[in-house]
């Protein structure tokens, strides 16, 4: 079945170019397309597209005021075109929040390194978004986060031997019942598309007090992760802040990689810290959730909790199958709830993630499970 795609952007230039990259997919079709934000809204509601391309800077309305009303009154995937910019990405981020599904950079020459790759990502991100189910795309508003308040940290209760969850099927969900009783050292996340909304969804609900530090890998371009970690650590009671070469980990906060680099962990349960090093060519991800996984599994063994949410690809599966051979509990966001199951899909079709959980139903199982409410 044919993609049907309207195309939104005040140049006649980029109109072309996206249009003609997306009708060489035969998986794709251009349907028409808008000069504004307006014009979007309105065709949107006559020809039902199953996506949206959307520009950010655009006369009459805007492409965040777009999605907004998109969102109100005819949901359908919406993919933004943002430049590489502090100023970008906080748009970009601002068009998440009003329910934008992915962004890619609107430099094509950003994407990748030649012409080709970057429109083969292209269609490649268009038709996975298309893919999911609408009813993923709706995201509550989180709660009022708690003000960010000094707290002491309860003693830990006795660890225990956790019970090994009978494994679900893929797609199916397995909540969690009570705590297992395991003793944690660290909680990790790992996301790509849909990330940033899902991120906030779940850590706006922790406390300050959250007794473990936390590392959050998200696939995102180096000029996003400042803004992105500036933007959680306003919403959040913890502290969020983006990684830094040498820093200790500290609990209750939450260290997000920094686009580009990779982030790992060094050192001893005890006494751990980050190393933060340029990005190799040769791996897909930089960041990569496989290698900071893979390194903490070197620093915690298996006294973790390791999250795969929404996102493309099988980035993460390696470093949770190391991470669950030492006993770390490994848990996967349901399919119904994600973005793109694709990551989750990973973990969850070899056996690795013992539980399949909704969006809504994440940070709730986590504090259970790693605070023992």
């Amino acid at each position: 079945m044919t993609i049907k795609v309207l195309v939104v952007d005040d140049s006649s230039f980029f109109r072309r170019r996206v249009a003609e990259i997306l009708d060489a997919d035969p998986g794709l079709e251009v349907i028409d397309t808008a000069v504004n934000g307006k014009d979007a809204v309105e065709k949107v509601r006559q020809l039902r597209p199953d996506v949206v391309t959307m520009d950010i800077e655009m006369p009459v309305m805007d492409g965040i005021s777009a999605v907004r009303a998109i969102m109100a009154h005819s949901p359908v995937p919406v993919m933004m075109f943002s430049s590489l910019t502090y100023d970008g990405a906080r748009a970009t981020l601002d068009a998440l929040d009003a329910g934008a599904a992915d962004f890619l950079p609107k430099r094509f020459e950003d994407i990748a390194n030649d012409r080709q790759a970057a429109a083969s990502l292209l269609q490649q991100r268009v038709r996975a978004i298309a893919r999911q189910r609408f009813g993923a795309l709706s995201k509550a508003i989180p709660p009022r986060p708690l003000a960010r308040t000094a707290a002491r940290l309860s003693t830990p209760a006795t660890p225990t031997a956790a019970p090994r969850s009978a494994v679900p099927k893929v797609g199916q969900v397995k909540l969690p019942g009570r705590a297992s009783g395991k003793h944690y050292k660290a909680l990790l996340i790992g996301t790509s598309t849909g990330g940033p909304v899902a991120l906030q969804t779940i850590l706006t609900q922790f406390p300050a007090n959250y007794p473990h530090p936390i590392l959050l890998v998200q696939h995102m371009p180096a000029a996003f992760t400042p803004a992105f970690a500036q933007r959680l650590d306003g919403l959040c009671a913890i502290q969020v802040k983006e990684a830094e070469h040498g820093e200790r980990l500290r609990p209750g906060v939450a260290y997000l990689a920094p686009g580009g680099k990779q982030m790992l962990v060094d050192g001893s349960a005890a006494n751990s810290r980050l190393v933060v090093r340029d990005g190799d060519d040769k791996i897909n991800y930089k960041p990569s959730v496989d290698i900071t996984f893979g390194s903490a599994s070197r620093v915690f063994g298996g006294d973790v909790l390791g999250v795969i949410l929404t996102g493309m690809g099988a980035d993460g599966r390696e470093g949770c199958r190391l991470l669950q051979r030492l006993g770390a509990n490994i848990w996967a966001q349901d399919a119904a709830s994600c973005v793109v199951y694709g990551m989750p899909q990973a973990v969850a079709a070899e056996g690795i993630a013992s539980h399949s959980i909704p969006l809504d139903k994440m940070s709730e199982a986590i504090l259970r499970e790693t605070q023992r409410l």
